[in-house]
């Protein structure tokens, strides 16, 4: 379970491919302190760390998870969204997140609006049901607040905090991001 606050950036120093499967070694200022088995949110998706060397650690991503997520389009010297797993007892200052991404979205407009910016998504209209006015999504493991809802679209503002320590300020049009969807809005929505 995550927050969607984003920990620090990584960069992929390296991609080997085996079979279906992609692994990735990432370098981060927190790799050191992760151990084998752990479950980290790299752009949003959880994935199992394991291994460890020094500032590196090594993840891997299936088939299943290349195939909704954007981690298909990493290269070396990408930079990555992290955030370790949420502790009992620590604060929930984002939304509840699980690292299951539903689909990705791609930047239709980016726009710099009195010192933050304005980044407006065009995702699949099988989800619209899930995406309201005011409500929480998580885009590359980021917690935020949408608006502007259309059928496929809708809009999020980013302050200079998040722009400068998250990887929101590689984000162009065209870029692809990883969505999550609301946890507690996918089950009313099972529930429906």
């Amino acid at each position: 379970m995550f927050t969607g606050i984003i920990e620090c950036t990584a960069i992929v120093k390296d991609i080997l491919a085996e079979g279906s499967n992609i692994h990735f070694v990432l370098e981060s200022p927190v790799s050191a302190e992760l151990k084998v088995d752990q479950s980290v949110a790299h752009n949003g998706v959880c994935l199992t760390v394991e291994a460890v060397n020094a500032n590196e650690h090594k993840v891997t991503a299936v088939a299943e998870t290349l195939s909704k997520t954007n981690l298909g389009a990493w290269r070396k010297g990408y930079e990555i969204n992290i955030e370790r797993s949420l502790k009992v007892g620590d604060r929930l200052d984002g939304h509840f997140v699980q690292g299951h991404i539903d689909c990705r979205a791609e930047c239709v407009e980016r726009s710099a609006v009195g010192g933050s910016w304005l980044f407006r998504f065009r995702f699949p209209v099988e989800f619209t049901q899930l995406v309201i006015e005011k409500g929480s999504i998580c885009l590359n493991g980021v917690s935020l607040t949408i608006f502007n809802v259309g059928r496929d679209e809708f809009t999020v503002t980013i302050i200079p905090y998040t722009y400068e320590h998250t990887n929101f300020h590689t984000i162009e049009e065209g870029c692809m991001v990883n969505v999550e969807f609301d946890v507690l809005g996918k089950y009313l929505q099972r529930r429906i």
